[in-house]
């Protein structure tokens, strides 16, 4: 008579109590046993997919085929206890105590307790099992085990599986029809995987997979991947179709982050991490059962801003396993690639762009890519064996579905492309054997002719050609040398124009590409990932602002005007757990402006502590100060503090010295934060002396102490199927001046955010604010005069989502405005989709200002204009045409502010890391009595360059 099963559950994620998948997963599980005992192979062999996995431990792993498995583990009995449970997507991980015995040839039993693990794969309604493993708890009797578990010399048992192992399962709810290729001849053995991490460095996740397996899932707390060397080279041409993916083991337990957390995605991927001696190689099968027509994949440019609103699967790895920076690589269906870089598990720079070769290709059932990455384009710890983070994100636009390899909580996956930011919750990479990197030399020499006219030059019009070289070499593997002689950026595309309706300088972003490169090292006094505010930021008065210690843009430019640099060099990278960062540019004399040839240099170490903290110090000296005698140098130290998940605290303090400066010239902050996807407040303390300077930094407002805070609660009602979440916040400041403390302004707001589930979002918001303006200020092109104004505003606004063919965020404002109204309304990232390879980008700011107050009463409006078409022959070649258009309204007679500029770009790669540029650049003066404009500048430039690696 067979015994029955005993079968406790006692399930961690559920608190014991069975639901819906987990009650199907326990049932699998005691039909298995069951089945087991009773000796019903057909039974048995019912709950394991093609291709299943089963290892028995005896200090190593022996894997045996399935019917081998039947004929040494059915007819005894079995019980099994203590059963944990989790779900994660279509898998399912569940591990027990099991009692029984093995029985082998010749009488042997193998007798239990054993730690019984199992991995299953819904399979339409079924549970299958993928991978089993049984590990002995008690010492078991001492034999030896040949492959496939025979005992070593003993005959071979009837029945039992030969020859290669079983292939790879096909993916679950993949059609029959979707196969890329024909079922494969018989190959050579599996590709084979490395042993696992090396012992200096301690695996803060699962312990790696089983030879031969891919991922060791854990839910969220972690996954180990296996990456696994080629033994035949792969055709990067995007078709999955090589004999290495029909042997290999896919990773397939990707689990959805949003819009549910621990989610089943809705859609299927398949996914490899392959390397050989030269290239890392990455891999994937994306299924998608809504077909090309459904796909939003409207951008080929690389580096474009809209390929994260598009379909794409991305990769990132934390190559150095720091659990803190990482390097990421996006692909979308019709080829769009980006690369960039994350520091300090936040402050992305999407200017960095290694060398990597991506193909995509469609197939029945979705679409597939293929990535190869060479070690060479990465830095990475010494030695061979190598232990990395990983993760994978793939998006579904039209469903507003975000996916991970690695299990990311809703607090953390946010809007979904900030969810890979939290480089702590990469998953491991295992298995990585990389060469030895030596000293990597690359040169890279440009030349560049062209003409220009500026009508404030005597002559005004003039040709040039020029020429200049760049230099990388790798120190070590952790530390690259950047060198640069006769550096031009004739290249970089214009500024945008910005409306100004504060009393501050606005500040520009970096666009030069010796500057952006690493430019996260530098990066100061800045938390990980972002924050969250509401409405009102300050008011018409625009805060305080916090100082940016180093502002790469001060070099190179003054006055507006481009000032020639001789040269500089550059260290960046990593050494133990220390960050560093050298720079020291020089610039020449440019009489037009006034500046003088200057040296600029900025020392910068950081160093990681704890879990997901840091400290460091930053220097930096401008050699010729602008506003004293001698030099101009400013120092500082900065933390952030990662207390828990949801927890952190930043600081920092600086200070600058310039000669015969008077005032205080400190300037410190301190925050603390706790954000989770339900609730977030912070607080925020800032204090800038009036003589704080930093001359390669950017002040925006100096002499005054803020205090500010805000809080948030962003419920997500279940109730109301087309919201996915609603978002309450509020927040304030309180700012005195620091030389008096007399009080300077102050506001509070609130703002109501309604996020649709197809990825529309709709707010409103209120804020009231104070200013006392001690002095006189230009503000929007009027003189107003001193005194205390105070301001009510209310602002609407509606973005329309990525999945539309036109998408943008259309926001319209009125309010008080020293003394008079405002009255604003605005098209912000706009996007109209004509075709994959042409976009139209406009962007549209009105401002109708009435100041009854001022010095010249009247109208004073300001409106910008922006237009970008691109054209894009391939990811790697495109045109583009920036057309602005600046004009204002005033009564105060101030005449010549108005512009309209055009600059036209071709950029081609035509091999890679080598580029050629033509460039035309016009800037008019429209404001004028003739029915035509008159003439600024303008400019024609070609510039071409190459790169040699030695």
């Amino acid at each position: 008579m067979v015994a029955l099963v005993y079968l406790s559950l006692t399930l961690s994620a559920t608190g014991g109590r069975l639901h819906g998948q987990e009650a199907q997963v326990a049932e699998a599980i005691r039909r298995t046993f069951v089945a087991m005992e009773a000796g019903d192979r057909g039974a048995l062999r019912a709950e394991y997919a093609p291709g299943a996995r089963i290892f028995l431990d005896r200090g190593g792993l022996v894997e045996f085929s399935l019917d081998r498995w039947l004929d040494v583990a059915v007819g005894e009995e079995w019980s099994v206890r203590s059963v944990e449970i989790r779900i994660l997507g279509r898998t399912a991980v569940s591990t027990a105590e099991v009692s029984g015995a093995l029985r082998f040839e010749a009488g042997i039993f193998v007798e239990g307790p054993f730690r019984y693990s199992e991995t299953r794969e819904r399979q339409r309604d079924t549970w299958r099992i993928v991978q089993q493993e049984m590990v002995p708890l008690t010492p078991a009797v001492a034999m030896q085990l040949e492959s496939d578990g025979r005992l070593a010399n003993a005959p071979p048992v009837d029945g039992s599986s030969g020859g290669a192992p079983p292939a790879a399962p096909l993916p679950s709810g993949a059609p029959a029809s979707a196969a890329v290729a024909a079922p494969p001849a018989p190959r050579p053995a599996r590709a084979t995987p490395a042993e696992g991490p090396p012992a200096t460095l301690e695996i803060d996740d699962p312990p790696p997979p089983p030879p031969g397996a891919a991922i060791n899932q854990s839910f969220q707390n972690g996954a180990t991947i296996r990456a696994f060397r080629l033994t035949e080279p792969l055709d990067i041409d995007g078709v999955v179709d090589e004999a290495f993916y029909e042997r290999t083991p896919s990773i397939r337990e990707f689990v959805q982050g949003v819009p549910v957390e621990d989610g089943e995605p809705t859609e299927l991927t398949e996914a490899w991490i392959s390397f050989d001696d030269e290239n890392v190689y990455v891999s994937a099968r994306v299924w998608d059962s809504g077909g090309p027509e459904s796909w939003i994949a409207n951008e080929m440019r690389r580096d474009a801003a809209q390929l994260r609103s598009n379909d794409h699967l991305a990769v990132f790895f934390d190559t150095y396993y720091d659990r803190r920076n990482a390097v990421g690589l996006s692909v979308s269906p019709i080829g769009g690639f980006s690369d960039f870089q994350i520091t300090n598990e936040g402050n992305p720079n999407m200017d960095w762009n290694p060398i990597w070769v991506s193909r995509t290709a469609l197939f029945d059932g979705g679409w597939s890519v293929e990535m190869s990455i060479p070690f060479k384009s990465l830095r990475y710890r010494p030695g061979r064996d190598q232990v990395w983070g990983v993760q994978f994100r793939r998006s579904v636009l039209r469903k507003n579905e975000w996916i991970f390899a690695r299990a990311l909580p809703l607090s953390v996956g946010g809007n979904g492309t900030s969810g890979t930011f939290r480089v702590s919750m990469y998953a491991t990479l295992v298995g990585i054997e990389a060469p030895e990197l030596g000293r990597n030399l690359e040169v890279k020499p440009y030349g560049i002719a062209g003409s220009r006219t500026d009508v404030t030059r005597t002559p005004r019009d003039d040709q040039y050609a020029d020429g200049g070289l760049d230099v990388k070499y790798g120190i070590t593997e952790n530390l690259t040398a950047d060198f640069t002689v006769n550096t031009d950026f004739a290249q970089v595309e214009v500024d945008e124009q910005q409306v100004n309706l504060t009393r501050f300088n606005l500040s520009f972003p970096e666009k030069r590409e010796f500057f952006l490169e690493s430019r996260g090292v530098f990066d100061f006094g800045l938390s990980a990932g972002g924050g969250f505010g509401g409405f009102g930021g300050g008011g018409p008065g625009g805060g305080g602002g916090v100082p940016t210690l180093f502002y790469s843009r001060s070099i190179g430019l003054q006055g507006g005007r481009a000032v020639p640099i001789l040269g500089g060099g550059r260290l960046t990278g990593k050494v133990g757990s220390f960050d560093v960062g050298l720079m020291s540019i020089q610039t020449d004399d440019e009489p037009t402006v006034g500046a003088e040839s200057t040296n600029f240099s900025v020392a910068r170490v950081r160093r990681d502590i704890l879990g997901r903290s840091s400290i460091g110090a930053l220097f930096q000296n401008r050699s010729k100060s602008l506003t004293g005698q001698g030099s101009n140098y400013a120092w500082g130290v900065d933390g952030f503090f990662g207390l828990t998940d949801d927890l952190s605290v930043l600081g920092y303090f600086a200070k600058s010295h310039t000669e015969n400066s008077s005032g205080l010239e400190d300037s410190y902050r301190g925050r603390i934060a706790y954000d989770t996807d339900l609730f977030g407040v912070n607080v925020d303390h800032l204090v800038v002396g009036a003589a704080f300077n930093p001359e390669i930094g950017f002040v925006r407002r100096d002499d005054f102490r803020q205090t500010s805070g805000s809080m948030r609660l962003s419920p997500r009602p279940r109730s109301i199927s087309w919201i996915r979440q609603i978002t309450l916040s509020g927040n304030g400041t309180y700012l005195q001046q620091e030389s008096t403390r007399d009080l300077e302004s102050w506001d509070a707001g609130g703002q109501l955010s309604v996020q649709l589930e197809n990825s529309d979002n709709f707010s409103v918001g209120f804020g009231h604010s104070y200013e006392n303006l001690v002095l006189p200020a230009r503000i929007s092109g009027a003189l107003v005069p001193a005194g205390e104004y105070s301001f009510n505003e209310e602002q609407v606004s509606f973005r329309l989502g990525p999945q539309r063919f036109f998408s943008a965020n259309l926001s319209a404002s009125h309010g008080h405005y020293y003394g008079g109204t405002i009255t604003s309304a605005g098209l912000g990232g706009g996007r109209v989709e004509v075709t994959p390879q042409i976009s139209v980008e406009p962007s549209v700011n009105f401002n109708w200002i009435r100041l009854p107050n001022a010095q010249v009463p009247g109208r004073y409006d300001q409106h910008v204009a922006v237009t970008r078409v691109t054209y894009t022959m391939s990811p790697r070649a495109y045109v583009s045409g920036l057309v602005q258009y600046a004009f204002t309204k005033n009564d105060a007679g101030i005449s010549g502010n108005d512009t309209f500029s055009a600059n036209f770009r071709f950029r081609w790669e035509w091999a890679p890391g080598s580029e050629l540029f033509l460039v035309y650049t016009e800037d008019r003066n429209p404001d004028v009595t003739d029915r035509w404009s008159t003439l600024r500048n303008r400019g024609f430039v070609i510039k071409v360059n190459r790169l040699l690696r030695i």
